[in-house]
Formats: structure tokens, sequence, C-alpha cells
């Protein structure tokens, strides 16, 4: 089978690269690697895709569509991380391997004229290459964790560090260098990842076929199938639309022929997947295993097409070049067109989608829609004033992310910390107002297998693990959310940030998690977070707005621009001089905060008002029992004390008259 899937795959891609152009004959005069990098490129980029999607299958399966035994993984668990460590090992050497053919490649050298230097260089400071060092250090990490303990959250932590390797390759090629980042980067490694998790998954079942779990596990993995399949359909979509530029060039270009082959891939993918669902999982739970193992094994075959399909549409040139020669330098950098001057209908109007933050909410929203419904159906309640709080929470999240003012943020200082305090402060705040933790923990069912972990059983773990108890921690949340405020800005790291796609996304989401641990701490009522005293509460916001204020103050007598580098680059001639921008931005973190520290003062004296009543209430019921039982009560006792004290005093012969 293992032979037959692999012929499967060189075959469709070499078939595919000669159709579409991949190969095409040397020009000459013009620097030539020669045939054998022209064509071991894609050949290699089969053999990572393969290794990566192997590694992710065996670990994500090991870690959790399998029970375990105890805290450790099962004994089938323990054979596929085994075989994860050939896989991770030989996935970061392909990759090693990779980074020599691409410096061949793009110099048009051969191997042998090569040095260490240029490769070396090529790796440290070349976006392809420094993914592709980057993915290789990951898998390596994979293979010596794979090999470290048979424990499950290292399995798990094997898992996600798999998937993230699998990653850093959609930050370039087509993708990086396509007009709107925006789209482009977040669709293709949606799709990476989706993928991935699809075909290794039915990967590893096929290495259990005889096992006695296999038809529970399988019934798992159709789940997650189904979600996959629906991810990888809505991102490709997306990532064509990019690449393809307008609709004729999929009839009407090579790279739009790939592209419906790989469609109709996907198209047979699903029928087999619906098949699965409805009648091969049911034989193979009647102990009919020979009919699950025949179509998951067509499936892989289909699965090896699409692959290679997908290899050779990254060697492919694309309708839209990459480099085109009359390319606006703006354009390539911010992923639009300069915008023009703000009003309220650009800022509104003009939106920039983000795929990223678009499936966030959307996932967000669906899922805590689908919690309120459940509890409804179970006949309980769940407040309207949370559903409110969440919703509008992640509207505004998906606002001032996709709206015409995050194409403002990348070219204005003062855009940028609206978008910062938007996302740090209002976003945050009215996400721990939806109580999600409390929500998940009511509404996600069990597993049958008592040995199975659910998400519920991971979030729980989550939540009492020592991280969680570490962030939590007041003084920690509070020195994340005011430390990212200093640190961001009064060093180098702003502009370093701008100039990644993945960077930008990174500085984004960390805006909106570090204000959510902050909050929570301070107002939250989901499980988990510490529970301090109101007044101490009180005294860390007011110390997280005195350090708010003295950053906004800083910013406004700073004579320094920050970022430069960034912002010279893209400075519109409509807008105003760079410093007086900047200090009208830190005007602007100076009094955003006001409003919802307010608003966070007022929760937090409601809730201190209300554990003294509390309290008081059962003092009262306290001396209610004890009136009705005849026993002293915690408050009689202590008045009890103080009297007896006062008469001892009072006896005593050396008492100052």
């Amino acid at each position: 089978m293992t032979v037959v899937v692999g012929v499967v795959a060189v075959v469709v891609l070499l078939a595919a690269l000669r159709a579409g152009g991949a190969l095409a004959t040397a020009i000459p005069g013009l620097p030539d690697p020669g045939p054998g990098v022209m064509w071991a490129l894609p050949v290699f980029r089969l053999l990572l895709n393969t290794l990566a999607t192997l590694t992710v299958g065996m670990t994500m399966t090991a870690a959790f569509l399998l029970p375990g035994d105890g805290p450790t993984v099962c004994a089938r668990g323990y054979q596929l991380l085994r075989r994860s460590t050939v896989t991770a090992a030989g996935w970061a050497l392909t990759a090693t391997v990779l980074i020599v053919l691409t410096v061949s490649d793009l110099l048009g050298q051969p191997l042998n004229n090569l040095g260490s230097a240029t490769v070396v260089s090529f790796a440290a400071s070349i976006p392809q290459g420094q993914a592709l060092l980057l993915q290789a250090g990951l898998a390596l990490a994979a293979a010596v964790l794979s090999r470290a303990g048979v424990s499950r959250w290292l399995a798990a932590t094997v898992a996600l560090l798999a998937m993230a390797a699998l990653l850093p390759p959609a930050f370039t090629g087509h993708a990086a260098g396509s007009g709107n980042h925006q789209i482009a980067v977040t669709s293709l490694a949606l799709h990476i990842l989706a993928a991935g998790i699809w075909v290794g998954g039915l990967a590893a079942l096929l290495m259990m076929r005889r096992s006695r779990l296999l038809a529970d596990t399988a019934t798992r993995y159709s789940r997650l199938a189904l979600g996959c399949c629906t991810a990888v359909a809505i991102s490709g979509l997306a990532s064509a639309a990019v690449r393809l530029g307008t609709v004729d060039q999929l009839w009407q270009s090579r790279y739009g022929w790939l592209l419906c082959g790989k469609l109709a891939a996907l198209l047979a993918l699903g029928a087999l997947g619906a098949r699965h669902r409805r009648h091969t999982l049911p034989a193979l739970r009647a102990g009919q295993r020979g009919v699950f193992t025949r179509f998951a094994a067509a499936e892989l075959v289909v699965f090896a097409a699409a692959v290679g399909l997908a290899v050779a549409l990254s060697r492919s040139p694309t309708p839209i070049p990459d480099d085109p020669l009359d390319a606006d330098p703006l354009t390539e950098l911010l992923g639009f067109a300069m915008p023009a001057a703000p009003a309220a209908t650009r800022v509104i109007g003009q939106p920039l989608p983000d795929m990223f933050f678009l499936t966030l909410v959307t996932l967000g929203v669906l899922a805590y829609l689908t919690g309120v419904a459940r509890m409804r159906r179970a006949g309980h309640h769940w407040p309207a004033t949370r559903t409110a709080s969440w919703l509008a929470g992640m509207l505004l999240l998906a606002a001032i992310t996709n709206l015409g003012i995050a194409r403002y943020a990348y070219v204005l200082f003062s855009a940028h910390m609206v978008q910062h305090m938007v996302l740090s402060m209002l976003v945050p705040i009215l996400l721990v107002g939806g109580a999600p933790i409390t929500l998940a923990l009511r509404t996600l069912r069990r597993p049958a297998d008592p040995q199975m972990r659910g998400a519920r059983e991971w979030l729980l773990l989550a939540l009492h693990s020592r991280p969680a108890r570490i962030l939590t921690h007041p003084l920690v949340a509070l020195a994340i959310y005011t430390g990212s405020l200093f640190g961001l800005y009064f060093s180098d790291l702003l502009g370093t940030l701008m100039r990644s796609h993945l960077g930008h996304l990174a500085m984004l989401t960390h805006f909106v998690l570090a204000g959510y641990l902050l909050f929570w701490v301070l107002i939250g009522v989901d499980p988990g977070r510490p529970r301090l005293a109101p007044p101490l509460l009180v005294i860390i916001h007011l110390a997280s707005m005195m350090a708010h204020g003295f950053f906004g103050l800083i910013l406004m007598q700073s004579t320094t621009v920050i970022a430069p580098d960034w912002y010279l680059a893209v400075h519109p001639d409509w807008a105003a001089p760079l410093l007086d921008d900047q200090h009208l931005g830190a005007g602007i973190a100076w009094a955003f905060g006001e409003l919802p520290a307010a608003v966070v003062m007022i929760v937090l004296v409601r809730q201190w008002i209300r554990a003294d009543e509390r309290e008081q209430a059962r003092l009262d019921r306290a001396a209610d029992r004890a009136d009705a039982t005849g026993t002293p009560d915690d408050l009689a006792r202590y008045n009890t004390f103080l009297r007896d004290a006062a008469r001892e005093s009072d006896r005593r012969p050396d008492r100052p008259r």
C-alpha cells in the first residue's frame, strides 16, 4: 500500500509539473542550476510533505483520538509516538536538504558551486530560508520530545509542535508574494494545517487497522475529518481566488488547470468521506474491518494525487505573478494599495478582510451559540446579558480587524493605537463578560470511554495546570499587560512585527490575550482564576490604570519617532508629520482607557458590595442556626472572647489607673 501511494504521488507530481510549466527549458545565457536541482526540488518537497503529514497524523492520533492508560498514552499510542520519531527526524533532514536545493535554484548555480557561507546566509536572512530552517528546528524538537516520555501531556505537546511546524512555508512563496496578504497567507496556512490533520489522521488509522481500538478511533476521526474537509475547501477557494485574479483564469491558464484537478480530488475525497460515515463505519463497528481498510486505502491514494498536485502548484507560475515588473512597492509591502485620506466612509466602508480573524470570530460565535442552544435544550437558564456581551466582543473584534480602520492601522501610528486600545481593553472586557469557560464546562459532552480525554477534560487540565496558575497570578497578568505597552513601543519590536504578516497577526492576538488575562483576573466569573479579596483587585486595577496613564504621558512627551524604519516607508503624502501623528496616538492611548477603566471599577465595586452582602447573609444564617439550636455561633464566640479578655484585663493589679 505504501509503495502504491508513493508511486501515485510521484507520477501525479511529475505530470502536473510538466503540464503546469514548472519544468520549462532553461533560457540560454541565464543562470541555470541544472536538471538535477530542477527535478530534485519538487521530489524533496513531496517527501517533506509526506513525512510532515505522517508525523502530524501519528502524534495527533496518539494524543487526542486514542484512549489513555491513566496519565500515559496507551500501547497503540506509544507505538505511534515511536514511529513519529523516525518521520519527524526525516522531516527535519529533508527540510535541511531543501535549504540547499532552494539556494541553488534561486541563484541559478549548480550544487558544487555553492559555498557553505552562501547557504548559511540564505537560511539566516532570506524568508524562504528562515521558514525552512524554522521548520527543520520544530520537526527536530518534535522528534526529540517524542522519545522523552509517554505522558499524554507530552504527546499533546509533540502533536501541537508538529502542527506548528507545518506552517512556516505558508508565509513565503506564492502566498507572501501575492497581494492581499491578509487573505492569501492565512488561507494557505489554514489549508495546510487542515489538510495535514485530515490526511495524517487517515494514514494513522491504516497503521492501526488490526487494533481493537480501530472502530471507536475511526468514529472520532470521522467527525474531525468533516471539519478538516470544510476548512480545506473554504481556505482553498479563498487562496485560489487571490492567485487566479479572475475566474476565467481557471480554464485559461495552466495554473487553473491544476487547480481544477485539485478541486476534482477534493470532491472525490468528500464523496469517499460520506461513504465512510454512511457505510464503512457501521460495517467496522460490526467487525468488518476489510471494508474500511479498502475504502481508506482508496481515499489515501486520492490524497496522494492531491498532494502531488499541491506540490506542483507551489512550483508553477500563477496568473498573477509573484514579482511583477511594474509592481507598486507599497502594495507589495502592505498587501493593498495606499488608502486615501481618512474619512468616516473609508474607515468603515473599505473593508480589509483578514482570514485569520474572520475564521476566529466565526468559530467563536458558532461555538458559543451552540453551547447556549444546548443549555436551553437541557432546560437550563443562561443569562442573555452574557450572550450579548460575548457576541458584542466578537463583532467588535471582527470590525476593528477587518473594516477600513485596519488599512489605516498599517500606515498611521494613531490608527494603530486605536486598534491597540480596542483590542486590549474593549474587546477583552466584553469577552470576559460572556463567561465562555463556564459555558464550555457546562455544555461540552464527556466521552463515553472514561479513558478518553475530550475537549472538556483537556480544558479542565489546562485550567488547573501550573502554567495557568502562574499566568493567572494577578501580578503576572498585570506585568504582561503593562509590560507589552512599554516593551512594544520603546524598543525596535513594533517595526519588526509590522514588516511580517505573521508578526502582525501575533501582535494583534497578543493584545487580545493580554487584555483578556488581566480582566479575567479582575472581573471574570469563570472558574480557574484566583479568588482574591475585592480590595486587592481594586488595587491591581488602579495600578494598571496608573501604568496606562504613565505610558500615555511618556509617549506624548517623546521626541523620537517610534518604528521609523516602518513608518517612514509607508507614510502617506496626505498624513501629518510622523511625530505629530505619534503624539495624536499618545493622546488616544492616554484618554482611551478612561471609560473602560471606569466600567471595570464599577463592576469591581459592585462585586465588592455583593461579597459583603453574601458574607453578612452567611453570618445571619449562622446566628439563626445558633438561636434555633442553642449553640453559640462564630460571632457569639468571638464576642465572648472579647468580653473575657476585657474582664481579665480589669482584674490585673498592674492595670494603669
